[in-house]
């Protein structure tokens, strides 16, 4: 048995989405990242989310857990078959998780970025700038294909997903974006995507 450890509205759901997707066993371990975080520290001493616990090791980021998944239940065909595909797949979660993912991050918490005030609405300003310039660029990445590796489903269409979710959170620009917009549509049709929607009454189920 597998345990992951979320919180809803957090980039924890790209991890959950392809733990649904992969027919694996486990226990959603929900954590609530807004309330006193010293139990969960015990278990994963930075007190992020995602965090899957996999025979006593504990495994963090999206990156490392989505490559876990995918390579532990190849029958789910998450990666791409090739060594130069599997490499242009994790390409694209390096890319969400070094570049989109902070860009959003300085626009909601410009306090993480300086210490002093007068720097936090200009920080807040280009991070929001550089969110919707990287949900452009993944609109452009969907132009040729259903998913982000043409007609494959892998790992790498979880985290667009989380970025959907976000830009409406955060009043980002994003429905005007055809393709992502579509993406988002055969996203949510998935069962396995749904299902972990509801689990975590996701914003994304009334877009």
């Amino acid at each position: 048995m597998l345990t992951l450890y979320y919180s809803p509205k957090s980039c924890a759901l790209a991890s959950h989405i392809m733990l649904e997707e992969s027919g694996a066993r486990y226990e959603a371990q929900l954590v609530d990242l807004n309330g006193d975080r010293a139990e969960y520290s015990k278990i994963n001493c930075r007190g992020t989310v995602p965090a899957l616990l996999v025979d006593g090791v504990l495994v963090t980021e999206n990156v490392a857990i989505l490559s876990y998944i995918a390579r532990t239940y190849p029958n789910a065909r998450l990666l791409p078959d090739s060594v130069l595909g599997e490499a242009l797949c994790l390409s694209i979660l390096g890319w969400c998780a070094s570049s989109v993912h902070i860009s959003f991050r300085m626009s909601i918490r410009p306090q993480r970025f300086t210490s002093e005030p007068q720097g936090w609405a200009g920080i807040s300003d280009v991070g929001r700038k550089m969110f919707r310039e990287n949900l452009q660029k993944i609109d452009a990445m969907l132009v040729a294909g259903k998913w982000l590796m043409g007609e494959q489903y892998t790992v790498a269409d979880a985290y667009p997903l989380v970025f959907y979710a976000w830009a409406l959170i955060g009043d980002v620009p994003v429905q005007d974006l055809q393709s992502f917009r579509e993406f988002k549509d055969r996203m949510i049709a998935r069962p396995a995507v749904r299902s972990v929607l509801q689990r975590e009454n996701s914003v994304l189920l009334q877009a």
